[in-house]
């Protein structure tokens, strides 16, 4: 089984500013996930040419089950307002998160983690440094059909601000206490790895490998973490990579689990 977790950039390439559906289709199709966690996802965007990004990765990937959350309706950078339960995709340009499975998903989880009050200068597209005022967050849990090897996936997308995306992530542990176990964390936490242990006690990470900037990376923003049951560990890591991809900032983190070991 292989798991990944990818911050698209919305499908933009640092190289040359362009969006690109195509392009997006086959980054995603070369992961070859079995579930994928996407961040800074578009869906009806002119930047994007209206796609729907999370549609489009759960095509490349031949998967069956997906969602897409949205965290505001607007653009990024822009004008734009906090998305509510109750905001559909299809109100109008909207940008977020998604989940794809190939593997059949019994029930979804949308959980609201808040939006730090700060505006803070961050590194866009890794080199040009901007003030960017932060986003609403959102946690988006999976719980898998009886006889997955995990029990429960969760995407996210942290906050920048330090200290806040801590609250946050304390936060969502705390919402997915009761989803089945199994529990991976799948996302980009904003949090240089690896993740403190007091922050996540019970929780152990999974990869630990720059993922940003996508070129030369020296930094751990994109996590996999895992919460066992006592009684149904997670199957062994067999192998981890970060994925270059023709799009995005970042570098897609891949873990596969020995699913053929008893």
């Amino acid at each position: 089984m292989r798991l990944v977790t990818f911050n698209l950039l919305h499908g933009r390439s640092p190289d040359d500013g362009v969006v690109s559906a195509e392009r997006l289709h086959d980054a995603v199709a070369g992961l070859d996930a079995d579930v994928l966690a996407l961040q800074e996802v578009d869906h009806d965007q002119p930047r994007s040419a209206h796609v729907d990004q999370t549609a489009l990765a759960a095509r490349a990937l031949g998967a069956a089950h997906a969602r897409y959350l949205p965290a505001l309706v607007g653009t990024p950078g822009v004008a734009w307002r906090e998305a509510t339960p109750e905001d559909a995709p299809g109100v109008g340009p909207t940008y977020g998160i998604g989940l794809v499975s190939r593997l059949p998903v019994e029930r979804w989880v949308r959980i609201p983690l808040g939006t730090s009050p700060v505006s803070l200068p961050l590194l866009v597209d890794a080199r040009r440094p901007a003030l960017v005022r932060d986003e609403p967050r959102l946690g988006l849990a999976a719980v898998l059909a009886p006889g997955a090897p995990v029990g429960t996936v969760v995407a996210t997308h942290l906050s920048f601000a330090p200290g806040f995306n801590v609250a946050q992530l304390t936060r969502l542990v705390r919402a997915v206490r009761g989803l089945p176990r199994p529990v991976v964390l799948l996302g980009d936490l904003n949090m240089p790895g690896p993740v403190p242990a007091a922050v996540l006690p019970r929780w152990r990470s999974l990869a630990r490998e720059a993922t940003f900037p996508a070129v030369l990376p020296r930094i751990q923003f994109d996590h996999a973490l895992v919460r066992d049951h006592p009684d149904r560990p997670l199957p062994a890591v067999a192998a981890f990579e970060t994925v270059l991809t023709p799009i995005s900032d970042h570098r897609a983190l891949a873990v596969d689990l020995d699913t053929a070991q008893p």
